[in-house]
């Protein structure tokens, strides 16, 4: 039997796609975190969902940024953990603003040429979950192009 215990501070981030928790690890920058406890449960069965991810991280509240989360799937949800009880469940939008986790696919973009610039994304049309690139004004509009 699979034992993972509680957690005292942090987040407990569920109902996440079977598959995708390594790419949140990634997005979410969890490797950058010192200091904190992350446990990654891969394909739990769940009655909603037939199999999802739960992904647990013990660490100070606001430690990590979880506005990507709504532009990844805004069916995960997010528990919010201080002293070993559930203070919030954090709701998912869309986030106005996306940064290095799409890349703009204008070969003339600034991003293009200049490496070491973010990917900045602003949303522009949420009913339709476009954005637009920063620089260059390029629209992205639902195809997965994750850096």
């Amino acid at each position: 039997m699979l034992n993972i215990s509680g957690i005292r501070e942090g987040y407990v981030i569920d109902h996440i796609k079977a598959g995708m928790s390594l790419r949140i690890y990634d997005d979410l920058k969890l490797n950058e975190l010192e200091d904190c406890t992350i446990a990654l449960i891969m394909h739990a069965k769940s009655n909603k969902m037939g199999a999802k991810d739960i992904i647990k991280v013990e660490c100070p509240l606001g430690a990590i940024d979880l506005d990507i989360l709504g532009f990844i799937d805004r069916n995960i949800t997010v528990n919010v953990i201080k002293c070993d009880e559930i203070i919030e469940k954090h709701k998912l939008t869309l986030p106005k603003q996306i940064k290095n986790v799409i890349a703009c696919s204008n070969p003339r973009c600034i991003t293009s040429i200049e490496q070491e610039l973010d990917q900045v994304f602003i949303l522009t049309d949420p009913d339709r979950v476009v954005y637009r690139c920063k620089y260059c004004e390029e629209k992205y509009s639902g195809r997965k192009i994750f850096k």
